[in-house]
């Protein structure tokens, strides 16, 4: 029988490694039709040589709307229109409030949520029109905050009800809007955060378990077109994500915050003499 995602258009946004080149690869096997989205252009050429046919690559910065803009119009071009639409580009910051860089923090912000409106207001029209699917990324962070981690926590918390408030003003309209919650995932900003701070591997590796755990790209791609196909409400990658989900009053709890506020005292001016050292709050690879 013939995938529900055969023939569908697909644009992802941070399309050109982890998450969403996974995602795309899994979603070509299905036979949809990408349009793939990143601001880093020699991956993203690589994945669409790797691919092949049916898949269109446009070079955005998520932060521009008029970039996207032009993303979503050559999509349209070659294909008619846009069936599903994956908020995905996303970045992290390093460091404590007082430590991290205050133009780094903003940018965490301008990415994670300005990033996601550009996308969806740029593509709704045409998803509106063929009543389609959005998905929106967000994270386990968005409800379990880690200390040196305030910008990517308040922006995925953000995103979040984004999605909500979206999910109220189309659904007359026959779009479906589903949000992504992903515990770690060994991508690409996990293994450079692991990298640059041992910090961030040790307060990671003192997390009990499941919370600790890393799920593999392949298993979150798997997830993504799951949802995708099923026009969910919620994807949760590993499926444990669910039960948390349903309890962040006690996750920021004085019980639920017990364990971490331990550890602040002694790790978090160890993470921020390492970002000093570092001399960025960022992985490289996002440094303008």
């Amino acid at each position: 029988m013939a995938s529900t995602l055969h023939g569908k258009v697909v644009l992802i946004t941070g399309a050109a490694r982890g998450i969403g080149a996974e995602t795309a690869r899994q979603l070509h096997a299905e036979g949809a039709r990408l349009v793939l989205v990143d601001v880093d252009t020699e991956p993203l050429e690589k994945l669409a040589v790797e691919l092949g046919d049916g898949v269109v690559t446009a070079r955005a910065d998520v932060r521009v709307l008029s970039e996207v803009r032009q993303a979503v119009d050559a999509g349209i071009e070659q294909y008619g229109g846009i069936d599903v639409v994956v908020a995905n580009a996303g970045i992290a910051s390093y460091g404590s409030v007082l430590g991290v860089d205050p133009e780094t923090f903003a940018r965490v912000i301008d990415v994670n949520i300005t990033g996601v409106f550009h996308t969806v207001r740029a593509s709704l029209p045409s998803v509106i029109e063929r009543r389609g699917y959005v998905l929106v990324v967000s994270s386990m962070a968005a409800f379990g905050a880690m200390p040196g981690l305030a910008a990517y926590n308040a922006s995925k918390a953000g995103v979040e009800h984004f999605a909500n408030a979206l999910r109220l003003e189309v659904r007359h309209l026959g779009v479906d809007v589903g949000c992504a919650h992903m515990s770690w995932v060994d991508t690409p900003l996990v293994r450079d955060a692991r990298e640059d701070l041992s910090t961030f591997a040790d307060a990671v590796a003192h997390l009990p378990p499941p919370l600790n755990r890393t799920a593999t790209v392949e298993s979150c791609g798997a997830a993504f077109v799951k949802g995708i196909a099923g026009r969910k409400r919620h994807v949760y990658v590993p499926g444990w994500v669910a039960a948390v989900a349903q309890a962040p009053n006690l996750i920021n709890s004085p019980l639920g915050e017990r364990d971490a506020l331990k550890q602040v005292p002694d790790r978090l001016p160890l993470m921020d003499e390492e970002v000093r050292r570092l001399g960025r709050s960022t992985s490289a690879r996002n440094v303008d």
